[in-house]
């Protein structure tokens, strides 16, 4: 028998599987101290970045803060970047994004950032 995608959802719900969709990217969500991560390597960045805020080598860590950007008083859009946190050795607050896969989207609002806000994002 030629199994089709309907015949095997029709199966899993027949049997109360639960059927987790697979991302675009294949990243593989992940949860470390109750906070759910988009990616592992995402999960993995805020897991060194506690280390180095217990060490004092940064401070006043903060996740998804959102930056708008305006052109000529309009909206063009929202960029949220995962990270943002002062680092204490150069006295400069460090805005970090998590890249798999950079979208064309993604470049974009990178330039957008730094055009209208000035913040250069950290790529990790």
């Amino acid at each position: 028998m030629n199994w089709t995608q309907k015949d095997i959802d029709a199966l899993h719900k027949k049997e109360g599987a639960k059927i987790e969709k697979v991302s675009k990217y294949n990243n593989v969500a992940t949860t470390v101290e109750g906070i759910k991560f988009m990616s592992r390597k995402e999960a993995n960045r805020y897991q060194d970045l506690r280390l180095l805020e217990q060490a004092n080598e940064i401070s006043n860590l903060r996740l998804q803060v959102k930056y708008k950007c305006f052109v000529n008083d309009m909206l063009v859009c929202t960029y949220i970047a995962d990270f943002v946190y002062f680092d204490n050795a150069t006295q400069k607050e460090v805005v970090e994004d998590v890249k798999g896969c950079k979208t064309a989207i993604y470049r974009l609002k990178k330039k957008l950032v730094l055009a209208c806000l000035g913040i250069d994002i950290l790529e990790t």
